[in-house]
């Protein structure tokens, strides 16, 4: 597992990050039940078995707080790297998602996402790949 350094330093990696994934677009993406949660017409479902998304989540039951960058293919999610985030971005993301009953997995709100992309140098977000 990587930590921010490491992440930082892996520039293919970082310019593959789609800062506009959503925990639910993945599943709606990548899983044939997928949620229903999306209008469908707007959205780019997977083509191949080869396709892949490289994005952020959150979990809110980590301690301390983190962002998790995840690798999801049709095969699966594997967890690529975790970051330590500050607690005030984080809690601030999970409010603004909301807390659902059996649900700890949130998406990065645009604040987190800012500090996330200056922290890994990465490219600014309105030029990222995504929908």
């Amino acid at each position: 597992m990587m930590n921010l350094a490491e992440l930082k330093a892996d520039r293919k990696l970082v310019n593959e990050i789609d800062w506009h994934m959503t925990p639910e677009k993945a599943v709606t993406m990548f899983l044939e039940w997928g949620t229903g949660w999306y209008d469908y017409k707007d959205y780019n479902f997977i083509n191949s078995h080869n396709d892949e998304k490289i994005y952020f989540v959150l979990f809110d039951w980590e301690e301390p707080p983190q962002a998790t960058l995840i690798d999801r293919t049709t095969k699966g999610a594997e967890e690529v790297a975790k970051v330590t985030v500050p607690k005030d971005l984080f809690f601030e993301a999970c409010e603004e998602d909301g807390y659902r009953t059996g649900v700890g997995v949130h998406p990065l709100n645009k604040s987190l996402k800012e500090w996330m992309r200056k922290e890994i140098d990465g490219p600014p977000l309105d030029f990222s790949y995504g929908n």
